[in-house]
């Protein structure tokens, strides 16, 4: 299997470990560190060696950071991670609600003016040194070693995982193309480039550094000639030489420091996501640009969608198996998350296609949905007990797509309180699903639509309605999403997510997602370019959840016409049995 179910946070050796971490401050002359969850790429999901953030606190969540001091350690943590958090630190660390207390108003709460405040400079971006900086007036921002690192004895090592080839029909556009057209819209004579999931798509490669993300992790240096310098384990590319071609050079990423301060004339870096080492070694002319891949790789090719489609319909097809096994077996009362898990990953496995799955599937049964990043290990396994609600959110990496969908199930019976929750997270979704809007328009102006029925009954969620995903890359995508910080505006060919949730801490919680992808829409009384969604994901909704007295008749009809194309795209590829539970699933209310 992927995934395992071994606990991976140790809140216990938290306090020996932050006790560490404050003689090394001592050492090193500073009165506070920063230990952030990210590496030298910044990507959402770190490898081992980089998980510093879990090492020192257990907190396993993917967004977060710790800020140590000789007297007190916070644990920043965005809404998704407030219940988990306090299940994985020790009480000597102490949870803070972010982004409603910055880390600069933090600091300056526990820390006196002439403060010298130690981080590693390859983990924190341009942008956030100098925005601490600012905001840190009277106070000292001081580039250290990693300190972490210091006192990390059985450290892992660094990743080395070979470079895959990905092949130009499964992206449909081939890597002389892509870095020609970026070359010549560059701000600079050169282009630094450090995240993983750009380089992947730029040179048409995957990885396997990262679990769950097929992305190579290496720096790169983009040409105005459209040549690049790639920086990685020399051995990582053997296997694609011929793939990469004559114009990208492969350089030991031991040398990369040096490279990039021998640069000369202007070189472009994106301040959002450049390490601020980075930027202190160049010596040529800066020029602060977005990463020139970022928003080209977010607006898939036509074969990129043909792609997602298919890996849509395929995983559907497993997802349809799974529910319809969860239907007939949940009831007897003798299932348990862990068991849920490793079904719905033998029926993904059973498609021949599955390269991995797309993150760690979340299946929270009862007060476990609550916790909206739950991980199930042995410790915490919850069985699946009649009268609660299941949400189980997952998906799968395929050659050609990467999926990420979430359904929330009854087993037995619903209590009204269960269908008036998920029929109004229903209607978010189904409205966000129906929403045609002129182009221009980002995700934060659509984000209400998917809140609109539940501040209606003055209920909410406590995060984004949608993030972008790859293809075959990481799913959560930049820089497109739906959210009130989402201002990208949406073009056709981007992927998103379709996410409204419902939790109720200590009893249940509601999710419903599918992937939608950004279509032109018929333009209407007003000459204007119009765009609207398409919903690549098919699988049936639990309709002995919805209450139909919520809906209005056109909502009613739009998940009628949903279970038609449902039972039309996948009833084909199932057997006659999950036929005939698909069928029933997708009667018309």
């Amino acid at each position: 299997m992927f995934q395992t179910f071994e606990s991976s946070s140790s809140p216990q050796q938290g306090p020996p470990r932050l006790m560490a971490l404050r003689a090394a401050m001592a050492k090193h002359g500073v009165d506070a560190f920063f230990v952030p969850r990210a590496d030298a790429h910044q990507g959402e999901y770190v490898a081992p060696r980089d998980a510093r953030l879990a090492w020192l606190t257990g907190f396993t969540g993917s967004a977060g950071f710790c800020i140590a001091t000789a007297g007190e350690a916070g644990v920043f943590i965005d809404g998704r991670y407030r219940v988990q958090v306090r299940d994985q630190i020790a009480a000597d660390f102490t949870p803070v609600h972010w982004p409603e207390t910055s880390a600069a108003q933090w600091i300056k709460a526990n820390l006196q003016t002439g403060a010298k405040i130690g981080f590693d400079p390859w983990l924190h971006t341009v942008q956030d040194v100098n925005d601490l900086t600012a905001a840190l007036d009277g106070m000292q921002m001081c580039p250290t070693p990693n300190l972490i690192d210091e006192i990390w004895g059985n450290q892992p090592a660094a990743p080395m995982a070979a470079f895959i080839a990905q092949d130009v029909s499964l992206t449909g556009e081939d890597s002389a193309s892509k870095r020609a057209r970026l070359a010549s819209a560059l701000k600079a004579d050169t282009a630094v480039i450090t995240l993983p999931d750009s380089i992947a798509w730029l040179l048409n490669i995957r990885g396997a550094d990262i679990e769950r993300n097929p992305v190579p992790q290496a720096f790169a240096v983009l040409h105005k000639s459209g040549a690049v310098d790639l920086f990685a384990g020399l051995t990582k590319a053997d296997a694609i030489a011929d793939h990469l071609g004559a114009d990208i050079t492969v350089h030991d990423v031991a040398g990369f420091t040096s490279a990039i301060a021998a640069l000369t004339g202007s070189v472009q870096i994106d301040p959002k996501s450049t390490p601020e080492a980075v930027h202190n070694a160049l010596t040529a002319t800066i020029v602060h640009a977005p990463d020139p891949c970022v928003l080209p790789k977010a607006i898939k090719t036509d074969v990129e969608i043909s792609g997602a489609r298919a890996a849509a319909c395929r995983d559907g097809v497993a997802m349809v198996r799974f529910l319809a096994w969860l239907d007939a077996q949940a009831p007897k009362g003798q299932l348990t998350e862990i068991d849920v898990v490793k079904k719905l990953e033998t029926f993904r496995r059973d498609t021949n296609a599955l390269r991995d799955i797309s993150f760690e599937t979340i299946c929270g049964a009862g007060a476990h949905g609550a916790i909206v990043h739950y991980r199930v290990t042995q410790d915490t396994n919850a069985p699946v007990k009649t009268g609660e609600l299941l949400l189980v959110d997952s998906g799968g990496q395929y050659v050609d797509g990467t999926t990420d969908i979430t359904r929330t199930v009854i087993v037995g019976n619903p209590t009204n309180e269960h269908r008036m929750c998920y029929t109004r997270v229903l209607q978010g979704m189904i409205a966000l699903s129906r929403a045609q809007f002129p182009k221009g328009v980002g995700g934060q102006h659509l984000d209400a639509l998917a809140r609109f029925p539940l501040w209606t009954a003055g209920m909410d969620y406590d995060h984004g309605t949608g993030h972008g995903v790859g293809s075959y890359l990481s799913v959560h995508e930049g820089p497109q999403g739906v959210s009130r910080r989402s201002t990208v505006p949406l073009e056709v060919g981007m992927i998103v997510s379709n996410e409204p949730g419902y939790y109720r801490e200590g009893a249940f919680g509601i999710r419903i997602e599918n992937l939608i992808t950004v279509i032109p829409a018929p333009k209407g009384i007003d000459d204007r370019d119009m765009l609207a969604f398409e919903t690549l994901t098919l699988v049936p909704l639990d309709r002995r959840l919805i209450d139909l007295s919520l809906l209005s008749r056109t909502e009613q009809d739009w998940i009628d016409q949903y279970h038609r194309d449902t039972v039309t795209v996948l009833g084909p590829h199932v057997d006659a049995a999950t036929a005939d539970w698909l069928a029933s699933a997708c009667a018309p209310l």
